[in-house]
């Protein structure tokens, strides 16, 4: 199993499409293990070697107020004190 895998990212959970013992971070290119594998997003479908990876990734791809807006939901999430959602 040897190679990169092909992954679909899910709401808390992930699965292999076509194995293999890695994916690499949309920021840096860096393989992942999958046993690693701990920050993704569903929406872009693309994996994050760390949880400030993702929040690069997203900045990068979303400017402004958006950007502020995504890393303090990401921070809150990290810290566990998510707000309740209306």
């Amino acid at each position: 199993m040897p190679g990169e895998a092909d992954v679909k990212y899910l709401d808390g959970d992930f699965r292999v499409v076509r194995p293999g013992a890695f994916v690499r971070c949309a920021v840096t290119g860096v393989p992942i293990p999958l046993e690693e594998l701990r920050y993704w997003s569903v929406d872009l479908q693309e994996a994050y070697a760390t949880p400030r990876r993702y929040c690069s990734g997203r900045a990068a791809l979303i400017r402004g107020s958006r950007a502020a807006s995504l890393a303090h939901h990401l921070q809150h999430h990290l810290a566990g004190t998510d707000p309740p959602l209306r």
